[in-house]
């Protein structure tokens, strides 16, 4: 099957008032931008998929993920990744800790062998080969970045969600660490929204632009 993600007639409101009005499929793989000001709505589109929207906003609209209606259920069974500015580790855990901590758990004896396995595979695909005993606050802010992203899909999401995670890395990092993202995506076929302000993300994005005006 197909996967997709499906944003079905959102009328977004704050405090009465229409904020955004959109209509829109992601297939599996494809990264739909969305630019806009600061107020105009792009982050709590991201609250609104994730079923997240705080007091002041409401909305009408139903989101299918993978053909089923996930708009009534809440934020931890919609399967919707999301990867933030800040790494948000978890400085007490270890690195495979962080990644454990989000894969979905199993009932068998051998489950915890085959974590541990898959954690140290995808480390090394990504460079971090070793570092499953390393603590967050000893890696480096695009070590960082690539932790959360493995920590992300190793929950198995449908869907995942960039939350302008670039915007605090340099810019060759910034350029290595949105290719490896960008990457992963396509390989999982991912449907994928990106919010962001850097017009290059959305060019590497290689998707459609939505422009939110205030």
């Amino acid at each position: 099957m197909q996967s997709s993600l499906q944003i079905k007639n959102l009328q977004l409101y704050r405090q009465g008032k229409l904020l955004l009005s959109l209509d829109e499929q992601i297939a599996g793989g494809e990264i739909l931008t969305v630019m806009g000001p600061s107020g105009s709505g792009k982050s709590s589109l991201l609250n609104w998929l994730t079923g997240t929207l705080p007091n002041g906003f409401t909305a009408t609209g139903e989101v299918w993920l993978n053909d089923e209606n996930v708009s009534h259920l809440p934020t931890h069974l919609r399967q919707i990744g999301v990867l933030y500015q800040d790494a948000l580790l978890f400085s007490h855990l270890s690195v495979a800790c962080n990644i454990a901590f989000a894969m979905p758990k199993g009932n068998k004896m051998g489950d915890r062998k085959q974590r541990s396995e898959k954690i140290a595979q995808a480390l090394a695909q990504v460079g971090l080969a070793g570092m499953g005993d390393r603590h967050p606050d000893n890696l480096s802010g695009g070590q960082q970045a690539r932790v959360a992203l493995l920590r992300t899909l190793l929950s198995e999401p449908k869907a995942i969600l960039l939350d302008e995670p670039f915007s605090k890395l340099d810019t060759q990092l910034r350029v290595d660490t949105r290719q490896l993202v960008f990457e992963q995506i396509r390989t999982h076929k991912l449907p994928a929204i990106m919010v962001t302000h850097d017009h290059s993300d959305a060019e590497a994005a290689k998707g459609k632009v939505i422009h939110l005006d205030l």
